[in-house]
């Protein structure tokens, strides 16, 4: 936030935030969040990434995504596809 940054990528072990049924989220915003964690669908390690999000979101970071960073070339498979390869965080 401080060096005004236009993206910030979270690197975890998990592919991204994961649906009641266990498919990935590829995008996902804040009201949806709140209702993902009281069905305690967002839970665990998952909590304080989510939370990190949202606040560099608000602060003016511009993106936030939520990558495997155990996945081969994870972070060039986020930045150089169309797709993607975890979630995406916004407002």
């Amino acid at each position: 936030m401080a060096l005004g940054a236009e993206r910030l990528i979270l690197m975890t072990d998990v592919d991204g935030v994961m649906d009641p049924s266990g498919k990935l989220i590829t995008s996902i915003d804040a009201t949806t969040i709140g209702k993902l964690v009281a069905a305690g669908c967002i839970s665990g390690g998952m909590i304080p990434k989510i939370e990190y999000a949202l606040e560099a979101l608000r602060s003016g970071v511009g993106k936030v995504q939520i990558i495997n960073g155990t996945k081969r070339h994870a972070i060039l498979l986020e930045l150089f596809t169309d797709s993607g390869v975890g979630t995406e965080v916004i407002l």
